[in-house]
């Protein structure tokens, strides 16, 4: 009895010392907490998806960091970097020469680029697939007002199905790229009917069998199935003016849109490289942030159906920061 006893006062001293043993930490011993910072966001939805991935995974591996990401068009990046509204602003074309002036300091992140959406509904899309679209095409379409039916697309003058055009009425840089492939230079000058936003432009012409517009590779495309987004289409840019889909300009699944890109053989503009811009050079959070999107993060374009930066972009973009 004594001996049981014994052990039956031994586990409970053992318990009791665990039970006062200090909780284990979070932090390394003798580390101090790290101070909580915050990193805010805003502009391009060309980026937006992509940056919201980033910014999730982020901060699973620094919980003190909070980003807070935005909306609102490229413009509306540039705008609110510069004046100190956010630390960093998504921006889906070159800077401006008047914008580096103003401290705007861009580094690219990745590659996107732009496409030409209709409806799936359209009654002429199984002859559109075949043929595609040509550059002079889309230029009367959304830059000289010429090309007013789709007759004239095809060729058929019996024909007379009028065309609806779709363009951004915020400042975005897939008009700006759209507006240059076609031979324009400012986004004002694209002809349509004015709708806000990426995801704006493709609802306008889902709902219009009649509609053209055009978007970015994260709106154009489904990312699970790889398909256009239900209910609309992408029309192949027919680059050659050949009146046929070739195998190197077929699209007609993000992978192919994601290879045309990545290859060269998708015209550059509309492809181009994004970008997260600061006032000045970016310090503190964003940089850290910045730094480890151009290393870590650079394994998550792909499966965000992004286009990686090229070795030599990658490189540039990594040199800037130091």
């Amino acid at each position: 009895m004594k001996s049981i006893s014994k052990v039956l006062i031994g586990l409970l001293v053992i318990v009791l010392i665990a039970g006062c043993a200090p909780a284990p930490s979070a932090e390394k011993p003798g580390e101090p907490a790290k101070p909580e910072q915050k990193i805010s966001i805003s502009g391009a939805f060309a980026l937006y998806p992509l940056v919201v991935t980033w910014a999730e995974e982020y901060q699973k591996i620094n919980p003190n960091v909070r980003i807070d990401v935005s909306g609102g068009g490229a413009g509306k990046g540039i705008s609110d970097a510069l004046s100190g509204a956010v630390d960093l602003g998504m921006v889906s074309r070159e800077l401006a020469p008047e914008e580096v002036e103003k401290e705007a300091y861009g580094v690219a992140v990745t590659r996107d680029a732009v496409f030409c959406t209709v409806s799936a509904a359209n009654p002429y899309l199984a002859e559109l697939q075949k043929t595609g679209i040509t550059k002079e095409t889309l230029a009367g379409i959304f830059l000289t007002g010429t090309i007013t039916t789709w007759g004239q697309v095809l060729g058929k003058p019996e024909i007379t199905d009028e065309i609806h055009a779709y363009t951004r009425s915020d400042a975005a840089g897939a008009a700006e790229m759209w507006v240059k492939f076609i031979g324009g230079k400012k986004q004002d000058e694209l002809l349509g009917i004015g709708v806000n936003a990426d995801p704006g432009v493709l609802e306008a012409v889902i709902k219009d069998p009649l509609g053209i517009g055009y978007n970015n590779l994260g709106y154009a495309y489904d990312n699970t199935s790889g398909a256009p987004v239900t209910g609309a289409a992408v029309l192949a840019l027919d680059v050659n003016s050949n009146q046929s889909v070739d195998a190197d300009e077929d699209i007609s699944t993000k992978a192919k849109a994601v290879e045309g890109v990545a290859s060269g053989k998708y015209p550059s503009p509309p492809a181009r490289p994004l970008y997260l811009v600061s006032k000045g050079k970016p310090t503190g959070a964003a940089l850290d942030f910045i730094t480890w999107i151009l290393n870590d993060g650079q394994s998550m374009v792909a499966a965000a159906g992004y286009v990686q930066l090229t070795p030599d972009q990658l490189k540039e973009s990594q040199d800037k920061l130091k």
